[in-house]
């Protein structure tokens, strides 16, 4: 195994593609810091949806300001409340500068990192830095909401999880701002009929071929 003084991968894909399983375990292989850029919308929709603020760019300037990673990655942020409401929060333009701008903050202070969300090397890791390799997570759907089920423990039915999750992707591909695509040279990665050993042996196939 290669080892790396510097090391950027952007990892996106799809609502319950496996995109974070992946990165997780990259992540941990490569030694990277991980940031997963959907917590930082899922942070807010709780907040949001915990003291309903008239102003919501506002309320969440002042709450994300000072905030660390690693409070936001510590608490549980995916109940179906959140996960009904986070799709229509990535829509709005405003927040997603105050997000992206943190990211970017936090990125820019690490060398060896792997970032995943949902327009991260079409919009964050674009220069400044821009990643090293980018992957593109794809997963059929009645899989994807299987494993989101078993995620959450079955407390919904798996015909409203399978609904939400479609619904999300949707609103992801057409939202006017950073919508969810796959960049030019991003590799395709379907994680329908794959292990997580086996995704991260693709993965590897990938990153040890960098100089």
């Amino acid at each position: 195994m290669k080892k790396f003084n510097k090391l950027i991968i952007a990892c996106d894909g799809e609502a319950a593609s496996g995109k974070s399983t992946a990165a997780k375990i990259v992540s941990k292989r490569y030694n990277l810091l991980l940031i997963n850029s959907g917590l930082f919308y899922r942070y807010g929709s709780k907040l949001i949806i915990k003291h309903k603020p008239k102003n919501i760019v506002t309320f969440l300037k002042k709450k994300l300001k000072k905030i660390s990673y690693n409070k936001i990655a510590k608490q549980n942020l995916h109940s179906e409340e959140i996960s009904n409401y986070v799709g229509v929060l990535a829509k709005n333009q405003k927040v997603r500068e105050i997000i992206n701008k943190l990211q970017k903050k936090i990125i820019q202070s690490n060398k060896k990192i792997c970032v995943e969300g949902r327009d991260i090397a079409s919009k964050i890791l674009v220069k400044n830095p821009k990643y090293d390799l980018a992957f593109y997570f794809k997963c059929n759907i009645d899989v994807a909401s299987y494993r989101r089920w078993l995620d959450i423990k079955k407390k919904v039915s798996l015909k409203d999880v399978r609904k939400s999750l479609s619904k999300r992707t949707q609103m992801d591909k057409k939202r006017k701002n950073s919508p969810l695509i796959k960049v030019k040279d991003a590799i395709l990665i379907r994680t329908d009929k794959l292990t997580k050993k086996q995704v991260l042996s693709k993965m590897s196939k990938y990153i040890e071929k960098l100089n």
